[in-house]
């Protein structure tokens, strides 16, 4: 018995030491040692941490003028953890012009999209300076209740949206990827074109800023003195190959019209132009209404956001016989003095394929015959080329061929600096095996020849294919930017600087395809291009167009088709335009491409031919679309002003 009280009383006095003890080394932690929990919770209460968004880069065209700069706007953001619940609703929503209603929406629209988890919520947009400077006056009276600053971006040049693209909130399913690790909710990211491909410079690194707040949760100035804040650093610039002005002559001759001008740099590969039509306005892309816009551009019937230039597929017609020149005069089945008995159409393979001349002079040599673009010529030719006796077969003859084309940058995406390109089509012996079951021969491809049947290009191909032509021989990957904040051989930029040799062709092939090219312009289908003192090196091309439409093929008016380069010697530009449901390719993208060589190589177009930039400026052409109906009506419809 007195060993028991002896023992309780030893249990008291250790009870007594002990609480005081926890006690103290429990403040200890919260006070002093601890970072986290309550010593979290009550710096979050005083502290108000604030993101400080760095100016993305800016974007400036080849002669230094800006493309794409920033401006400063303001969201207004809302915390709903610090929100009291004598917050004036209608009071705040008086200051920023939105009905009580709207606010609500916008709050559950916010929940619905990233849950009641998230700590802040964007609810509007780009507020106008009025709105702000109201805001700025009264802030204080909401807590809870903040603006976001941030840079909105401006096309200070007015054009070049189709390839610069636009920015916009990261999403919520964008977050869950891995790449975008750094960002969080409320950031801007490039959505499309250069604005997205470059984004890792393009964006800089955001900076932080430490505010202290009172217990009504007030500004009260920095924390800390400022100690731990960091600085937004600002993205970094890009210099482009495009030239702005040229830019803007071909975005106002394609508006009104389905197709795209691409022109290229052939020493370099710097796209000089690149337009899609129809052209849009590139503010649309900016401001409160961005997403407005988007919204009716996308249900479009004519497709604005679609980028014609990189993902539009074509039969490239008759601007697709130079290369067939160049394959049949490497595998050594023709000389440049080669001629065809054209009599107006192809008969070798049992049913005629037409000819737009007749007798056999027009196709006399390799010159006149794209000069005059003999149809029966090219067929010919092709099928000497895959049918050559050293290939031992067809089947070989056609997928040397087919490498060929691999070289030339067709079959497959070339690699430009812009999302989303497509490849074309190059057709090889695995197909035609699934489509005449193994039993075939070089007339069921001959139109191949012509620039028809199964083979797909966009315009970049046609245009990077004549780059190939004025190079005799190689390219590079064609590509907007020239510089990263003025460094040309940044690491982001490495691949474009690689010389790419096509087949070793000889540049005896070379030269007598580029003086064929060069009678197209001076004698043949291309005269539209004259330029007076310019050798111009062109090939007019006439599409066929056939679409399926309530299962039935349907053949629907030609594409208009035009590529060239000039000078022929020491070629600067090299170009390529397609005009959708236009008919010859002489008659409406020839002229436009002209326009775009005599600007790039002179600075202007001689007043002569400025009626003619007029005439092309104001024309229109555009398919009957009936948006009720999934079916395209082809009748067409053509303004002249």
């Amino acid at each position: 018995m007195a060993d028991f009280t002896q023992n309780r009383s030893n249990y008291i006095r250790i009870f007594f030491v002990a609480i005081p003890f926890i006690l103290i080394v429990r403040l200890l932690f919260l006070q002093v040692f601890g970072s986290g929990g309550y010593k979290d919770a009550a710096i979050g209460q005083a502290v108000y941490i604030k993101k400080i968004y760095p100016p993305r880069g800016i974007i400036f065209d080849r002669n230094n003028k800006v493309l794409m700069n920033n401006s400063v706007v303001y969201d207004l953001v809302i915390e709903p953890s610090k929100v009291k619940a004598d917050f004036d609703t209608a009071f705040l929503c008086k200051m920023i012009n939105v009905s009580v209603q709207d606010f609500d929406k916008q709050i559950k629209k916010q929940i619905l999209k990233y849950g009641a988890w998230q700590k802040v919520f964007t609810i509007y947009r780009n507020l106008s300076p009025t709105t702000v400077a109201r805001l700025q006056e009264n802030l204080y009276d909401f807590t809870g209740v903040d603006l976001m600053e941030h840079s909105e971006r401006n096309f200070t040049e007015h054009c070049g949206g189709n390839f610069v693209g636009y920015i916009n909130e990261i999403s919520k399913e964008q977050l869950e990827l891995e790449k975008f690790a750094g960002y969080q909710k409320g950031d801007y990211i490039g959505i499309t074109g250069i604005e997205s491909m470059y984004e890792d410079v393009l964006r800089g690194q955001p900076g932080v800023q430490y505010l202290l707040r009172d217990v009504k949760q007030k500004i009260q100035g920095p924390y800390k003195n400022g100690t731990k804040d960091s600085s937004a650093i600002p993205g970094k610039s890009l210099q482009l190959y495009i030239d702005a002005r040229l830019q803007k002559i071909a975005e106002e001759m394609m508006a009104n019209k389905l197709g795209s001008a691409v022109a290229i740099d052939p020493n370099t590969g710097g796209i000089l132009a690149f337009a899609s039509g129809p052209s849009f306005n590139p503010d649309l892309l900016t401001g409160a209404d961005k997403s407005k816009n988007l919204g009716n551009m996308l249900v479009d019937a004519t497709k604005p956001l679609f980028n014609r230039a990189i993902k539009a597929n074509y039969p490239p017609g008759s601007t697709f016989k130079p290369i067939t020149a160049l394959v049949a005069l490497d595998e050594g089945v023709i000389t440049p003095s080669f001629g065809y008995p054209c009599g107006g159409g192809y008969y070798a393979c049992g049913r005629r394929i037409g000819c737009t001349h007749s007798g056999g002079g027009h196709a006399a040599n390799l010159s006149l015959a794209i000069a005059n673009s003999c149809n029966a010529y090219f067929c010919h030719v092709f099928r000497l080329a895959i049918d050559a006796p050293k290939h031992g077969s067809t089947h070989v003859g056609l997928e040397r061929w087919h490498h060929y084309m691999n070289e030339f940058g067709l079959g497959h995406p070339i690699g430009i600096d812009i999302p989303s390109e497509n490849g074309g089509n190059i057709p090889d012996s695995n197909y035609f095996d699934r489509v005449y079951n193994k039993n075939w021969n070089s007339c069921n491809m001959s139109i191949i020849g012509m620039g028809q049947g199964e083979i797909l290009m966009t315009p970049l191909q046609m245009a990077n294919a004549m780059c190939i032509i004025a190079n005799k021989g190689y390219y590079y990957i064609p590509h907007f930017v020239k510089s990263i904040d003025g460094d040309s051989t940044h690491a982001k930029l490495g691949k474009y600087l690689q010389k790419h040799v096509v087949a070793n062709i000889a540049d005896s092939a070379y030269n007598a395809v580029g003086y064929g090219m060069m009678a197209v312009v001076d004698q043949g289908t291309g005269k539209i291009a004259r330029i007076p003192g310019i050798e111009v090196c062109a090939k007019t091309g006439t599409a066929q167009n056939e679409r399926m439409i309530s299962g039935k093929r349907v053949k629907l008016q030609n594409h208009s088709m035009f590529v060239a380069y000039a000078p022929r010697v020491n070629p600067k530009i090299a170009v390529a335009v397609c005009i959708e449901n236009a008919g010859y390719g002489a008659t409406w993208a020839g002229p436009i491409a002209s326009l775009m060589i005599e600007q790039y190589l002179t600075d202007t177009i001689a007043k002569s031919r400025l009626p003619l930039k007029k005439k092309w400026t104001k024309r229109k052409l555009f398919p009957i679309i009936h948006l009720s109906s999934t079916r395209l009506k082809n009748k067409q419809l053509e303004t002249k002003k």
